[in-house]
């Protein structure tokens, strides 16, 4: 039979009373079992006595036992132990250092601690190693240099009520621990809520073709602006880095339809480029040749009117020399008049005194005949001059000696 069953009590381990009168009372019998697993029921190696080692421990602590009303130290009455002053400080100041050791904290250089004592904000501690009273303090790290996304995709109306579809990601880090802790329960809800609005608002008030075109710097601009206003008001402690305009597109229904449309406007813009770039260089071609016209006319009239004061000079100066010799200023004018007028003359007559003959050369002929055996100069050098002369003497000497001959006859 088993120690533990039923009937089996003279060496229950929970009931040492009875095992003990047990063992008073009939040491002749022995028991069926021991519970401990020794042999010889335990006879030869009794179980420890608790009580003895409960003083022992007792005594090594400090603790003293105290005799009251004259009981025995071996009676029922255990011990009505008294802490000593000694030990009682080493347990405040053991208790006091491993109060102290766990307030010990340190905090990253990326991240902000924020101090709450007794659940009321007290301070933000800065990167390094740290101590705050613990259960009196209570400290929340926050990295501040971390930068976050947040993607947001909607479909929105715009201004000329069409549907785009718009997605953009924000980047965002936190600029104010406490306000990111303590003003707002959900800081990432309250941003997702914010760049709805102000994308919405920035999308209604733009055009389809902005949007999808040219304008999406500009809108990402506006939007982050707005952005920052609103979580500035709610007070997220947040700060907008970068807002990107991932796409803006038409809804996938009629996305061919507007695909087209924007390639025709692509055309159209490509061939006003075209055009402004033909106008830019036709334009200042004819300002440039506008005002080497009207820099010509400047100088034609300069030199007319310069012409003309030097001609009214010059007859000023005349008309006195006129006044003072009129026979010989006319002769003078009579001459260079002459000259004037025969300068360019390509023939000559030549007056035989007392002959009635007249002499023709003709210049002309000779001129010509002299640039076609020349055509290379296409002008007349002296050799050319000097071969000219006398040819002409020559001629004349043959004119003069027919003259001769023909009054010889007669």
């Amino acid at each position: 039979m088993a120690w533990n069953e039923p009937g089996n009590n003279d060496n229950d381990p929970w009931n040492p009373d009875k095992n003990r009168n047990s063992q008073q009372g009939g040491r002749d019998q022995e028991p069926n079992n021991d519970p401990w697993g020794r042999p010889n029921g335990g006879k030869e190696q009794s179980p420890p006595d608790l009580d003895e080692a409960f003083r022992k421990l007792m005594d090594m602590l400090g603790v003293k036992k105290s005799n009251r009303g004259g009981g025995s130290s071996g009676g029922d009455g255990g011990f009505s132990g008294k802490v000593s002053g000694g030990l009682l400080a080493i347990l405040i100041v053991g208790l006091l250092a491993v109060w102290a050791a766990s307030g010990v904290y340190q905090v990253d250089q990326q991240e902000r601690g924020v101090v709450l004592r007794l659940g009321k904000y007290h301070s933000t501690v800065m990167p390094g190693l740290h101590w705050n009273p613990p259960m009196i303090d209570s400290v929340s790290k926050v990295n501040v240099t971390k930068v976050r996304s947040h993607d947001h995709k909607a479909l929105m109306l715009t201004v000329d009520e069409a549907i785009v579809e718009v997605g953009v990601s924000v980047q965002y880090s936190v600029e104010n621990p406490k306000d990111f802790l303590l003003n707002v329960r959900t800081p990432e809800e309250s941003l997702s809520q914010a760049v709805e609005s102000s994308l919405r608002h920035v999308v209604g008030s733009s055009e389809m073709d902005q949007i999808l075109t040219e304008g999406r710097e500009l809108l990402a601009t506006e939007v982050k602006v707005r952005l920052q206003d609103y979580i500035n008001a709610y007070g997220t402690g947040l700060l907008i880095s970068k807002v990107n305009v991932e796409n803006t597109q038409a809804p996938e229904q009629v996305k061919e339809a507007f695909d087209d449309v924007i390639k025709a406007k692509e055309d159209e813009q490509r061939v006003r480029n075209e055009a402004e770039s033909y106008a830019n260089g036709i334009i200042p071609e004819a300002r440039g040749k506008s005002q080497r016209i009207r820099e010509e006319a400047e100088a034609y009239r300069s030199e007319v009117v310069a012409r003309a004061e030097g001609q009214a000079d010059r007859f000023d100066r005349l008309y006195q020399e006129y006044v003072k010799a009129p026979a010989v200023t006319k002769r003078r004018l009579y001459l260079e008049t002459v000259e004037t007028i025969y300068k360019d003359a390509n023939k000559v007559v030549i007056d035989d005194d007392g002959g009635n003959n007249m002499m023709y050369l003709p210049l002309d002929q000779i001129l010509k005949n002299q640039n076609s055996a020349n055509p290379i100069s296409g002008s007349l050098n002296s050799d050319d001059i000097s071969s000219l002369t006398d040819q002409v003497l020559n001629e004349l000497r043959k004119r003069q000696g027919s003259s001769v001959r023909r009054e010889g006859r007669n």
